[in-house]
C-alpha cells in the first residue's frame, strides 16, 4: 500500500538506548555532589567544634600546647563525624588571636569519589570571638 507508514518497531529500545546512560550520568552526578555536600558539611561542623573549644580558653592560660591539644581533639572528631564519608581529615589552619579576640580553625578532608583517580578535597574555616569572663562587682 503507497500510503501506509514505515514499521516503527524498535524506536522505544532506541530511545532507551540513547536515553539511559544519560539519566545514569545525572543520577551518579547527584550522588557525587551529595556525597560533596555532606562531607562539607562534616568539616564545617568539626571546625565549629574546634572553635567552641578554642574560645574558652583565656588568653592569660594559652600556649602552644593547648592549641595542639585542640587540633588534635578536632581532627578525631571529624574523623568519627566523617566516618568514611570525609577522609584524611586533617586541621590545617588553628589562630588563636588574643589582641582582636578572635580564634580561627580550618578543617580539611577528601570526600568519597565515585570517580575513580579523582579526589574532591573540602576545607571548611569557622571562627568565633574569645570568651571573656569577668567576675560580678
Amino acid at each position: 500500500m503507497p500510503g501506509r507508514k514505515r514499521d516503527e518497531r524498535g524506536a522505544s529500545a532506541l530511545e532507551l538506548s540513547i536515553i539511559a546512560p544519560m539519566l545514569l550520568g545525572l543520577i551518579f552526578m547527584s550522588v557525587q555532589a551529595a556525597l560533596w555536600l555532606y562531607g562539607r558539611s562534616v568539616a564545617l561542623n568539626a571546625a565549629q567544634e574546634g572553635v567552641s573549644q578554642l574560645r574558652l580558653i583565656q588568653p592569660p592560660v594559652y600556649n602552644d600546647g593547648l592549641g595542639e591539644q585542640v587540633r588534635a581533639e578536632t581532627q578525631a572528631y571529624a574523623a568519627r563525624l566523617g566516618g568514611t564519608a570525609l577522609r584524611n581529615t586533617r586541621v590545617p589552619d588553628l589562630t588563636y588571636d588574643d589582641v582582636a579576640g578572635q580564634v580561627s580553625v580550618t578543617v580539611a578532608g577528601d570526600t568519597v569519589s565515585l570517580i575513580p583517580g579523582v579526589t574532591l578535597t573540602v576545607t571548611r574555616t569557622a571562627t568565633g570571638p574569645i570568651e571573656q569572663f569577668e567576675a560580678d562587682n
